[in-house]
């Protein structure tokens, strides 16, 4: 028995450097697949969506769940953007520089459906929205366009582009904005703040990223953050997330499911 087990440890060869470097090229491939096409994290700069997602948090999104479905992957599930929904998507404009910007809202309205907002509350096809997950109108710093929506014009309301001030009369059918095929009309919970589809307009299928699962790390951020863009700004940040990593993480939204 002795010499039988000393035979087969003679017979085992050693893994050569060369394969060893190709099997950390598979796991990095492997991992950059995941990363890319099934998971992606995002962090959340602002104070739209509270209470569902606070500034500082950082979620896992799940980019194949509401992904048009593929003939090579049968096996995975896929569904429709439904009423509710949480996503993170494109901005359907760009910015001032040429470049995209991932936002998070909630899906008010999905193609077909009749929306318009009355001192704050929102109706769709006419019946009024119960939304626990947003702040119960009316609100102190009453806006008229932002609260009245579609039946104030944006003409005095500079967040409004131009784009979607020239386009919005023709999506509006008696005093109802319907949204069009291949469409969503996205809003922010924190209603007030939220620069949403009432200031840019719809967002195309196509530009839908994921849907976020759940919170994997927050970090105490003031909501003035998002504004410092510089480089000197973003190491200074980088330094006191480091220095009170323990004292600043919001351990209590860690493993946060979000809905």
């Amino acid at each position: 028995m002795e010499q039988t087990l000393e035979k087969q440890e003679e017979q085992k060869v050693e893994e050569t450097p060369l394969e060893a470097f190709a099997s950390i090229c598979g796991v990095l491939v492997v991992g950059l697949f995941v990363l890319t096409f099934i998971f992606q994290n995002f962090g959340i700069p602002s104070s739209s969506m509270e209470k569902a997602l606070l500034v500082g948090d950082h979620v896992l999104v799940a980019r194949i769940t509401l992904a048009p479905p593929a003939r090579w992957a049968p096996f995975i599930y896929y569904r429709k953007v439904q009423h509710g929904d949480i996503v993170v998507f494109y901005k359907p404009t760009l910015e001032a520089d040429g470049s995209h910007l991932f936002l998070v809202k909630r899906v008010i309205g999905l193609p077909g459906d009749h929306i318009h907002l009355q001192d704050g509350v929102v109706y769709r096809n006419g019946v009024a929205l119960k939304e626990p997950y947003a702040a119960p109108p009316p609100y102190p710093d009453y806006n008229p366009y932002r609260d009245d929506f579609p039946a104030v014009p944006p003409a005095d309301n500079s967040d409004v582009t131009a784009e979607w001030a020239e386009a919005l009369p023709s999506h509006v059918q008696d005093g109802d904005l319907v949204v069009p095929p291949g469409m969503y009309f996205m809003m922010g919970d924190n209603r007030t703040v939220s620069l949403d589809s009432r200031f840019w307009g719809f967002v195309p299928r196509a530009n839908v990223v994921g849907r976020p699962m759940f919170v994997y790390w927050s970090f105490d951020t003031p909501d003035s953050e998002q504004y410092k863009t510089s480089l000197g700004d973003r190491l200074n940040w980088a330094m006191h997330e480091t220095i009170h990593f323990f004292d600043g993480t919001r351990w209590s939204r860690t493993f946060h499911l979000v809905k």
